[in-house]
Order: structure tokens, then sequence, then C-alpha cells
């Protein structure tokens, strides 16, 4: 019997190697790890270079809300971007928006915005909803005046004769759709407000259906400039007082800007509103702060590079001093603005 046994067990033992099985010991030994094949090594390679770019070009990126893509706060982000990009240093990325006045929201919540070209009375709309807004935005420079233009007909004579009047304030998203409402708000007037493209308009005042039309921007404007006008049509006047202290600046329109349709020494007083490149004010030296911070340096380095042709005439208008109504200053721009260099940056008067 023993030797019966013994020949079973040698018969499955050889039974196994002619089917090239192992033991059940030698199937739970470790296997051999093959090395990693040269396809593998190429896959880990090319991860860790797409990191590093990855890392390298987010690392001074600063994305600048600008507005709509045929208004010129998105220009002038486009040529900031021109002048201030440095490989690896600094990349500033233009967004399009709904509109400069939307680049408030856009600079509070949107990812990605790190700055904004808004107009100053913007912040009146979130006042309500963002307690000391004030203290959550900062300015770094003043781009340029947007003055106020009321153009009215004829027999249009006075502010108040406007009352119950059809007046165009442009198409919603421009700074004439919410500048004017709320500056003839602290005017009390009361008129039928329209929001179409000022070029209609303007044909619809030639026929007496619009009584004025409202622009918002830095002057001279084309369309009084070069437009053709009957005796009697012009602009009213608007003082600067105590209502318009928070957010806009005394201004004037003369004849130097539309000799056709001022006098020769007349003076329209009006307002403007400033238009500025603004931050988000955010914390002392963390990652954001610091990629603003190069920005400002880059950029008010190279102001005389803006200022020079081929690029758009306001940047002629900033003055790197110039004080922003309500808002506080970048500290990075402050201090450029105190070192010994600053005094060789020309800035317009």
């Amino acid at each position: 019997m023993p030797l019966m046994k013994f020949v079973t067990i040698a018969s499955v033992t050889i039974a196994w190697a002619g089917l090239g099985l192992q033991p059940v010991a030698n199937a739970q030994s470790r296997p051999v790890r093959e090395a990693p094949s040269a396809a593998a090594r190429q896959a880990g390679l090319t991860a860790k270079t797409d990191l590093a770019a990855k890392e390298r070009i987010n690392a001074w990126t600063v994305g600048i809300a600008g507005g709509l893509i045929e208004g010129a706060p998105l220009r002038l982000a486009a040529e900031i971007a021109r002048v201030v990009n440095q490989e690896d240093k600094l990349n500033v990325l233009p967004i399009v928006t709904r509109g400069a006045t939307d680049n408030v929201n856009s600079l509070l919540y949107l990812r990605g915005v790190d700055a904004a070209i808004i107009n100053t009375d913007a912040l009146e709309e979130y006042r309500a909803q963002v307690p000391f807004i004030e203290r959550r935005i900062v300015y770094i420079l003043s781009l340029f005046p947007s003055e106020l233009h009321i153009f009215v007909r004829p027999e249009i004579q006075s502010l108040a004769d406007l009352k119950g009047k059809k007046v165009n304030f442009n198409t919603q998203g421009t700074a004439a759709a919410y500048s004017g409402p709320l500056i003839f708000s602290r005017l009390g007037l009361s008129v039928e407000k329209m929001f179409i493209p000022h070029q209609v308009a303007l044909e619809q005042m030639k026929r007496g259906e619009i009584s004025a039309v409202v622009f918002v921007t830095s002057k001279p404007v084309d369309a009084f400039l070069k437009g053709r006008w009957d005796p009697g049509y012009k602009f009213l006047a608007v003082e600067y007082n105590a209502k318009f202290e928070d957010y806009y600046l005394p201004s004037s329109i003369d004849a130097a800007d539309y000799p056709n349709l001022v006098q020769k020494g007349e003076r329209i007083a009006t307002i403007a509103v400033p238009t500025i490149l603004a931050a988000y004010n955010w914390p002392l030296q963390s990652d954001r702060y610091r990629r603003v911070a190069r920005l400002v340096d880059h950029l008010f380095g190279r102001l005389d590079r803006l200022q020079s042709p081929g690029f758009d005439s306001k940047w002629k208008e900033v003055n790197l001093r110039a004080k922003v109504p309500t808002l506080e200053q970048f500290r990075p721009a402050q201090e450029w603005l105190e070192r010994p260099q600053a005094v060789t940056a020309r800035p317009s008067q």
C-alpha cells in the first residue's frame, strides 16, 4: 500500500509537468516585474513636462475683465497685454465681458479675474448688495474720463424741458445705458428712457421723434464732431455739485471739442465718469497680490510706450498720479510712484 501511494503522487507530479503546470507552492511565488517600456517612460516624462509648463504659464497670469468686444475698455486691456506681456514673467489675458459696468461683478466673483476696467459709478449698484465694497476693490490707475454729453433738439432749452420726453441712453451694457439714468435720477429728471443704438436714435432725433441722446464717453465724439446739424442743436450744461462728489469729476465741453456746435469762447459745464483700472483687494503678499503687483511694475514702467503712436490716443490722457474718488490705490502702485524712477515717468496732464 505505501508503494502504491508513492506511485500515485509521482504520477500526478509527472502529469503536471507534462501539462506545463507548476505545483501549487510555485504558483503562489511572486511574479518577476518587467522594466517599464520606452513608451511608458516617455509618457511619464511628457506628464512631468506638461505639469511644469502649466505651472510656469499660470504662475504669472493676470486676467483683466475688459468689456464688450466693440468697446474702448477691451481695446485698452488688449493694448496693456501687448506692452506688458513677457514670456515666463507676465501673461495678461484680456477678457470679453458684458460691459464695463458688469466688470464689477466679474472682479468680485468670477474666477480668473484679477483686475478690471470699470466706471467708478458702477459701484453704486453694489452698495446695498456688498457692504463696504470700497474695501474689496482698489484702483491701480485712472485711465481716462468719460464726459457726459446731453445733446438735444432746438426746442429743448434746459434740463427741465426734458421731463417726460424721449431720451436715448444707447444699448444695454454701455456706459451711457448705466451712468445716464443714474445721473438723471440724481438730477431729479424723469424722462421716457430708450435703449437703442445711438446711430439709430440720432436719425430719429433729426425727425423729431426723440428729444435728446445721452453719451457717456471721452470727448470728442465723432457723431458730433463730423455730423451735420441744423442750427439750434446743442449740449445742455450739467453743473458739478455735492450730488456728484462720490464718483464723478467736474469737466466741460468747448469749441476745441466741437467747433461746429459750440461758439468760440463758450464753455459748457458737465461732469465726467472716471474709467479706471481696478483690482481686487487681495490679501497682502498672497499669490494673486504678487501677480497684480508685477502687472503694476510692468505697466507703470512702460506707460511711455502706450502713449506713443500706434496705440489708443486715450493713453495720452493718463496721469499715474490722478486720484479716484471713494477708492484707495493698490499699495504696490503707491509704492511704485514713491520710487526714484517714478520721476522719469511723464504722464500726460
